[in-house]
């Protein structure tokens, strides 16, 4: 199983970006995830630098391979220009990045007024933002018009060697079927083996299925969780409310109804090796191929030393 870190826009700034980067890659972690986001969920979190501009920086910091977790390419960007900036990330990475993609948040996606469209709506524009991308990637002119999206006469003359991959996220059966059908690989946040096995009978068969947990690394279990409240208590929002919230302010009077105990028990706090190796096994049984770890708080170094003498030598 390939272990990676997620970098988290919401919370950092471009250069603790960039340290954390460096960072995971000299304790051993294998790729990065990074977050995607207009808006950060509250504004404890407060932080939002635009990734692009991240990939650019990345490719030059490190080695690593390197996936967004996730891009709406729908809404607030139009895909076209999505596959201009993921061809151009192929490019400096040397091949090194891969697109994910979904449905996105009203969060981030509303920004310009527009509507914010049901599940079903949106899967659909997914769908068609990734002909979209792909055409364009094929080289040459390409236009499209279809029901969502129109491209006219329009060629992306900077492109990398092979086309780029496209991860989809889904979080329940439409999505996962949709990522099954159009993916080169399946993006989770849960450790739910039942979402993966529908992933590869309906079409994904061993494409790669990655997926991401959060840990708030401290000196104890308490201090861990006291910190993922103050960052992250967002965590606990249930259902779609994650999509369907236009603003951080929204999603802190939606958290007012979850304790510090709720969201304790989504994160791995605290600096227990035992805790990390047992949410690995979790998503190693549910049949995750990659699994990355996102660090929350001051301490993501001590996070990276643990990784790199307590549970990295023990992965295979």
């Amino acid at each position: 199983m390939r272990i990676g870190y997620f970098l988290s826009c919401e919370e950092y700034g471009p250069a603790e970006l960039l340290e954390q980067a460096r960072g995971a890659e000299r304790a051993g972690f294998s790729a990065l995830w990074i977050s995607d986001h207009y808006h950060p969920w509250v504004d404890a979190q407060g932080n939002s630098p635009f990734v692009w501009s991240m990939i650019g920086a990345l490719s030059q910091a490190t080695s690593l391979p390197i996936t967004t977790a996730v891009t709406c390419p729908t809404v607030r960007i139009h895909p076209a220009v999505i596959a201009q900036a993921a061809a151009t990330s192929a490019v400096l990475t040397g091949g090194r990045f891969r697109l994910g993609i979904g449905t996105g948040e009203a969060l981030n996606e509303h920004i310009f007024g527009d509507a914010w469209p049901e599940e079903d709506v949106r899967l659909e524009m997914l769908e068609e933002s990734v002909e979209v991308m792909r055409g364009l990637w094929e080289g040459g002119t390409f236009s499209h018009h279809g029901k969502h999206y129109t491209v006219e006469n329009a060629r992306i003359y900077t492109l990398p060697e092979n086309p780029v991959e496209i991860y989809v996220s889904g979080f329940g059966p439409k999505a996962v079927d949709v990522a099954a059908r159009i993916g080169d690989g399946y993006v989770s946040t849960m450790p739910d083996g039942e979402l993966v096995s529908r992933f590869r009978d309906n079409g994904g068969g061993s494409k790669i299925a990655q997926a991401g947990f959060k840990a708030a690394f401290a000196a104890s279990a308490e201090e861990g969780a006291k910190i993922a409240y103050e960052k992250w208590p967002n965590a606990g929002v249930p259902g779609e409310l994650s999509q369907v919230l236009p603003s951080p302010k929204h999603f802190e009077q939606a958290s007012q109804l979850v304790t510090e105990e709720m969201v304790g028990e989504s994160f791995v706090c605290g600096n227990d090796p035992a805790a990390h190796l047992e949410m690995i096994d979790k998503y190693r049984q549910a049949g995750f191929d990659e699994v990355y770890v996102a660090n929350t708080g001051p301490h993501y170094q001590g996070l990276f030393d643990l990784y790199a003498d307590q549970i990295l030598p023990k992965i295979s």
